[in-house]
């Protein structure tokens, strides 16, 4: 009888073309791969000086996210020359390579990590690849997704395969019932402040737990999109009857026979009893409070109801320079209180949190209420799609009535390559993912949260506990 095995071996296993050497490289075969105006002009520039096609043009899906305007009235002008020349080229190569692609003013355009679950493009048991750090978000519907690199993409295109390197495999095991006002974006940074920034590094995270069970798969996308930032290359949960449903329906999504007979081999998709991990953490979020970063990492991390940590009270020396340089760029002080921070900007927005559910949790917070006079809000729908659906259910009025910008879709300030940018010395209270050094900005200051305390802040004009503003719808 054949050893358990886990869920990530199956997927590698059922995709593995050949084994290359004994130090667990293969030849892996991949379903799927999204490709944007960002990441793929050389990709495709590659395959033009070698004469080469696309070998199967229909498994690839092209969408416009990265630079594209987000202003209020879309129009399919792009006004920054380059990226102009990104869309136009893009443009041209789905033509060329018969790939199709959602251009800027197709209803379905959006953020590749929107609009490839809600398509239903993203199926349990794929593995799917792509040239973007955050295709692990995909792990929430039973697939596994990972990112790769400008010359991965070539060699993708042009041969359906990849040179993989297995993983090492991490059990992640959350239990505990969530309090009111918690999401699965803190449990998120919870596990990154838990582990740190690398520790991940070179595993794929399966999360299990009563937790997890009881989230929805929009909120385990959000689990999957952040887990990259912990160092892991994929990131998943076996799928279940939840995402079932979410993917019954979808535009992609297998019909009548075919869907019943696809959801009866999905229902297997899950780690063997017995199979052995790598490695086991263990997370209780049952006195979880709301998280926020303070530094420029997204594992310097605390609870709202914290201060910012004082560097010297840490012996390792490179930890403590990382520490003492994060808060000069912050500028922040030890021991400040995170909810006395004052605020200039508010963002919603990203592939981690710009789905309708993270609007109308956002929306329950704001109700009546009114943005603080001296910040700027914005709110940035992950899709058109999700900003459709948004207007139809009030939403939209909500925002626009408290003064939100209500704006098109796109990746937007997440990491500001088109004209939403943060100017030097600007503080945001952000739903995105990362809050590197000048990632919406060069000097600009993030903070990251979930969509409700980007919210409280907004309303509040600081970093805010967002237990303490309450719903209001």
């Amino acid at each position: 009888m054949s050893s358990p095995k886990t869920l990530y071996q199956k997927h590698i296993d059922s995709h593995t073309v050949c084994s290359l050497d004994e130090q667990g490289h293969v030849l892996l075969y991949i379903d799927r791969q999204v490709i944007n105006e960002y990441t793929s002009p050389q990709a495709f520039s590659g395959l033009r000086e070698a004469g080469r096609q696309v070998w199967r043009p229909g498994t690839a899906l092209a969408v416009v996210d990265h630079v594209n305007p987000t202003a209020p009235e879309r129009t399919a002008v792009m006004p920054d020359a380059g990226g102009a020349r990104q869309v136009s080229y893009l443009s041209r190569n789905c033509q060329d390579f018969g790939i199709e692609l959602l251009d800027i003013l197709d209803k379905r355009q959006g953020i590749e990590h929107v609009i490839a679950p809600e398509q239903g493009f993203i199926l349990p048991g794929m593995v799917i690849a792509a040239g973007d750090s955050h295709t692990t978000t995909y792990g929430a519907l039973g697939a596994f997704g990972f990112g790769i690199g400008t010359s991965e993409i070539e060699h993708l295109l042009a041969s359906q395969t990849l040179v993989y390197k297995r993983l090492k495999t991490m059990r992640v095991r959350v239990v505990g019932a969530l309090s009111p006002g918690l999401t699965s974006k803190d449990v998120i940074m919870a596990l990154i402040g838990q582990i740190g920034a690398s520790g991940a590094t070179g595993f794929a995270i399966e999360f299990v737990g009563s937790t997890i069970d009881a989230l929805s798969v929009e909120a385990r996308m959000t689990m999957c999109n952040m887990a990259v930032e912990a160092g892991a290359r994929g990131a998943f949960m076996a799928p279940d009857q939840k995402v079932f449903d979410y993917l019954e329906g979808k535009p992609r999504a297998p019909k009548g026979e075919q869907w019943r007979r696809a959801v009866a081999v999905w229902r297997n998709l899950h780690s063997d009893e017995g199979a052995v991990f790598d490695h086991e953490v263990t997370l209780d979020v049952s006195r979880l409070l709301p998280m926020v970063t303070w530094g420029t990492s997204p594992d310097q991390v605390v609870a709202i109801d914290g201060q910012v940590p004082d560097p010297l009270q840490v012996s390792d020396l490179i930890l403590r320079r990382d520490m003492q340089r994060a808060l000069t760029y912050m500028g922040l002080k030890a021991g400040e209180p995170l909810n006395e921070v004052v605020i200039s900007h508010a963002f919603i927005g990203s592939c981690t949190n710009a789905r309708i559910e993270d609007l109308r949790d956002a929306a329950r917070v704001i109700g009546g209420r009114r943005v603080a006079p001296h910040v700027r809000a914005m709110v940035v729908p992950g899709s058109t799609e999700v900003r459709d659906q948004a207007e139809a259910e009030g939403l939209a009025a909500i925002f626009r009535d408290a003064g939100f910008e209500w704006r098109q879709s796109g990746c937007s300030m997440c990491l500001a390559m088109n004209d939403d940018v943060l100017a030097p010395g600007d503080r945001c209270a952000s739903s995105t993912n990362r809050n590197f050094e000048g990632r919406q900005g060069a000097g600009a200051r993030t903070h990251l949260m979930s969509p409700a305390m980007v919210a409280a802040a907004a309303i509040s004009g600081h970093l805010t506990d967002v237990r303490q503003i309450g719903e209001r719808v």
